[in-house]
């Protein structure tokens, strides 16, 4: 098995928190909230028997640097092109989950040549028809006002951020030390702020979709991995725009998809990714 190492990349003028471990083709994978790239935990190391395994903590979120701005989807899919550079990566397969499957769709869609592979999970893709029935969460707007969100949850991150735990997950839950480092990730005024600002970003990130696939098809062999409660909602929004795509819904499975069902994912991933 090989050994994670933790590593402060330079790119796109942060300091990117990053997991690295194996050998062999890129596979890079980005995390959504209220995770970091521990999101991966069970995933990373089987992957990296045949891959060189890289995942970051996104833009204001763990130990990345958290800048005032640029936490719209099409600025992470240039930190993101930004980190595999930096690592001499020419191309990569990619993975996305939550707030992390917006940039990972706009990176295959805007350089497909840097993508090999990409695989969405548990996200809906903005206003992309498809996700009709899907009501936005009432978390949305509670993290899109400007500074409301940090001061009302000062002091009581960890039950705020257990309570999205303990709901994305189910059977045994998150494991203590996984479910520690989350706590930590996000506990203190900046910590949040980092994390609101890319739902304040949305509206922007909603108009650079479209704008996206406005001027271009997702070329890309892709995947839509749905589980509760986004389910075959992403796969529905990708079939219109996609070449080459499969879609799976996992069932019994919540939110959290790589901690709640490894052993389902991980099959279906290194599969793909082969």
């Amino acid at each position: 098995m090989s050994t994670i190492t933790l590593h402060r990349i330079p790119a796109n003028g942060l300091e990117v928190n990053v997991a690295i471990a194996g050998q062999g083709p890129a596979v890079l994978l980005l995390h959504g909230f209220p995770h970091t790239w521990r999101l991966w935990a069970h995933i990373v190391p089987a992957l990296a028997r045949d891959h060189r395994v890289i995942a970051p903590d996104l833009r204001g979120l763990g130990e990345t640097s958290r800048p005032g701005r640029g936490y719209d989807a099409g600025t992470l899919a240039t930190d993101a092109e930004a980190l595999l550079d930096a690592l001499g990566e020419p191309s990569a397969a990619v993975a996305g989950i939550d707030l992390g499957a917006a940039p990972a769709f706009l990176l295959a869609l805007r350089r497909p040549e840097r993508v090999r592979r990409l695989a969405l999970m548990e996200a809906v893709l903005g206003p992309l028809p498809g996700a009709e029935g899907f009501a936005a969460p009432w978390w949305f707007g509670f993290h899109a006002v400007p500074g409301l969100a940090e001061t009302v949850l000062a002091g009581h991150e960890a039950e705020y951020v257990g309570w999205f735990l303990d709901a994305g997950t189910r059977a045994d839950g998150v494991p203590p030390e996984v479910r520690a480092g989350f706590l930590d990730a996000y506990t203190g005024s900046g910590a949040l702020r980092g994390a609101f600002e890319h739902y304040r970003a949305f509206p922007e990130t909603g108009r650079q979709i479209l704008a996206a696939t406005g001027a271009a098809r997702l070329v890309v062999p892709a995947m839509a991995i749905g589980a509760h409660p986004v389910g075959d909602r992403l796969e529905r929004q990708l079939r219109p725009i996609a070449d080459d795509l499969t879609g799976h819904v996992i069932p019994d499975c919540g939110h959290l998809v790589p901690l709640d069902r490894p052993d389902v994912l991980l099959p279906l991933l290194r599969d793909f990714f082969a």
